[in-house]
């Protein structure tokens, strides 16, 4: 049986650690370099690291910042925002990604995700869809940090994605995102039984029921939080240990 794994989320603006609610209303986290730090020492499985402005400031992840977190931590680490080409990969993992996630880039030209695959391999390759869901019951995908909406629904995108040579999927619920209401279980659950990849949820984490939730109705392999671990709410060793009560089998 694989292993549910719990990653913090270090959105990144202006080189700081920032959240938000439903995308808006962004608000300073701290320091992304002590804060990975951090997370590595208390037992995260992984860290991703988001450049949350760069795709719509058309500028490239910030290299030398990730080279410095990348030097705190242990843990697999994953770098998206402003990733569009082969060459930028290159780049993230000689300053200390292990994957590389993209987004709106992969959307407007899907070859990228085959060329990125050939070159690295699928395991390094992470396809994040931002998604909402509409009047219409259906769920649609998002670009340039939920900024603009696509007429593609996230499942086609999420299959076409994998069937290009992304490896996983980061799954962000934009109608959840920040609310600690809970993940969206339905979408969640939906791309999880459909595609052969693991899936990893994100948006609405608040309580550590919310992650049991998550891992045995929506069968997500991977829980990513954000605000409630920078603010200090719930504890990474103490959210691993109820959800290995609750029979869930957590990464070691």
């Amino acid at each position: 049986m694989l292993t549910k794994r719990i990653i913090p989320c270090l959105d990144i603006k202006d080189g700081r650690t920032v959240k938000g609610i439903n995308f808006e209303n962004i608000r300073d986290a701290g320091d992304p370099v002590e804060l990975g730090a951090l997370y590595a020492k208390e037992g995260a499985d992984e860290l991703v690291f988001l450049d949350i402005t760069a795709t719509n400031e058309k500028r490239k992840t910030l290299s030398e910042l990730v080279k410095r977190i990348a030097q705190h931590i242990n843990i697999p680490f994953t770098v998206g925002g402003g990733i569009s080409t082969v060459e930028d990969v290159s780049v993230m993992l000689h300053n200390g990604a292990d994957k590389i996630s993209v987004n709106t880039a992969a959307y407007k030209n899907p070859s990228i995700i085959e060329g990125m695959a050939k070159e690295f391999g699928s395991q390094c390759i992470v396809l994040a869809i931002d998604t909402k869901k509409e009047a219409d019951g259906e769920w649609y995908v998002y670009l340039n940090g939920g900024r603009v909406k696509t007429d593609t629904t996230c499942l086609e995108w999420a299959r076409r994605g994998v069937e290009a040579g992304a490896g996983e999927i980061l799954l962000t619920s934009m109608n959840n995102d920040g609310t600690k209401q809970g993940f969206a279980l339905d979408i969640t659950k939906t791309l999880s039984e459909t595609l052969p990849v693991p899936v990893i949820a994100s948006g609405g984490g608040g309580t550590m029921q919310h992650f049991t939730d998550v891992f045995q109705t929506a069968h997500a392999d991977a829980a990513l939080a954000a605000s409630i671990f920078h603010f200090k709410e719930i504890a990474i060793p103490d959210l691993k240990e109820y959800l290995a009560q609750q029979g869930i089998t957590m990464r070691r």
